[in-house]
């Protein structure tokens, strides 16, 4: 029998069941938190791993879209026009070093800082290379060497003939005809006369007519210097200087052919070839204009390189320039497109290295000149011209020859030494 106050078998039976009730409950609470605890934990690690950009798969998808890196090449040459890969190592920057910019295929992009450190690409060594043929030209190299034939520019020749008439005392000249005479218009050709002078006497001269549009003009014109005593003409030199005539400027001199008449029997007609010189007045003394030119036949355009000048003449008081290039697209006459490189403050022997490509049809190519003026740059007044270059199928046999290797091989740079001329 229970005693009084101590708790009957009923209650007892009831808050055991409470307590294993209790007990159960909160087990299966935290069994249940910890399987949601974890169950999230993976998802979530799945969720980064689909969704993360650093992850192994989201590098994969993010170099597989549409074939190339998501960041832009930088813009290395701005307000220039890009010049076509077929024409290597022709459009560079002012320091003269190529810059890789295009992405490789299946290559991970990389940011601006591993670009300054990751080594060169073939394709980069490839265009270096090319560049330094081109640029590297430095004085007394077998490079210049082998353009030194070129800068001896051939300015064409003269058929003459100079006789004396003892009974008449009258020394006869006749200016037969010239060949391959340079170009100096923009059309390609040159309008070409013949000044006769007996030098030391400047002040009287006789000229033949102007062949309009000829560079192997013929002339067949006789010339008398009347009541000239035999003696007297023994001392001077029959001095023939030939021009092209400009309507609207100064005549620009071709060549000239001095030879002493002492020298000469002029007792019956003597007929002489002679090859035209630079004139004396300065005008032959203008320097040299080392470019190049790549013709791209599938791109229709001409790039035109300009390396470097040498022995330019001095246009300043200071006995310097300050040379800087134009160049002048022409066809038909028309001038087309214009462009210039920077200028080089008191330099005789400015290295330039400035490409310009301009679009040239190949069916317009034959009627197309490239007019390339060396300038001396003048603040206070009107820029001098130092010298010129004529580039057609038209024009003097140096720049003939640069046209038509040009021509002959597409897709190269073909360097070559021209001489300034008036």
């Amino acid at each position: 029998m229970s005693s009084p106050g101590a708790p009957t078998r009923d209650v007892l039976l009831v808050s055991a069941i409470i307590t294993v009730s209790l007990s159960v409950t909160v087990v299966l609470c935290s069994l249940c938190h910890w399987c949601q605890r974890k169950l999230g934990k993976r998802y979530k690690n799945s969720l980064e791993t689909v969704g993360t950009p650093d992850s192994g798969r989201g590098r994969s998808e993010k170099k597989a879209i549409n074939g190339r890196s998501p960041f832009p090449p930088p813009q290395i040459w701005p307000h220039t026009r890009s010049v076509s890969p077929s024409c290597p190592g022709t459009m560079l920057p002012a320091g003269g070093k190529a810059v890789n910019t295009a992405p490789v295929p299946g290559q991970t992009p990389h940011d601006e800082s591993d670009r300054r450190t990751e080594p060169r690409s073939s394709v980069s060594d490839l265009v270096n290379s090319l560049t330094s043929e081109m640029l590297m030209l430095s004085p007394g190299s077998e490079e210049d060497e082998a353009h030194e034939g070129c800068s001896r520019e051939n300015l064409g020749r003269i058929q003459f003939s100079v006789g004396y008439n003892f009974q008449e005392s009258t020394l006869t000249v006749k200016i037969m005809k010239a060949q391959e005479l340079p170009a100096k218009d923009f059309s390609g050709t040159s309008d070409p006369f013949v000044k006769i002078y007996l030098l030391p006497d400047k002040k009287h001269k006789l000229e033949t007519k102007v062949k309009r549009k000829n560079l192997n003009p013929h002339w067949n014109e006789t010339f008398l210097f009347e009541g000239f005593p035999y003696e007297k003409v023994v001392q001077r030199v029959l001095y023939l200087q030939v021009l092209d005539y400009d309507r609207f400027s100064r005549n620009d001199p071709i060549g000239e052919v001095s030879i002493p008449l002492n020298k000469v029997d002029l007792t019956q007609m003597q007929t002489f070839w002679k090859d035209l010189k630079p004139c004396s007045d300065g005008s032959g003394s203008r320097g040299e204009l080392l470019l190049s030119l790549c013709y791209n036949p599938s791109a229709n355009s001409i790039i035109v390189n300009i390396i470097k000048a040498r022995n330019l003449k001095a246009m300043d008081i200071g006995g310097t320039s300050d040379p800087y290039v134009k160049v002048w697209l022409m066809y038909k006459d028309k001038r087309v497109e214009k462009k210039k490189t920077v200028t080089m403050k008191r330099n005789l022997n400015p290295i330039f290295n400035e490409s310009f490509a301009f679009d040239i049809p190949t069916e317009k190519l034959r009627e197309t000149t490239i007019i390339i003026t060396v300038m001396d740059k003048d603040k206070l007044s009107r820029n001098d011209v130092i010298g010129k270059i004529y580039l057609s199928w038209k024009s003097g046999p140096g720049e003939v020859k640069h046209w038509k290797d040009m021509i002959a091989r597409p897709r190269q740079p073909v360097a070559q030494w021209h001489q300034l001329k008036a």
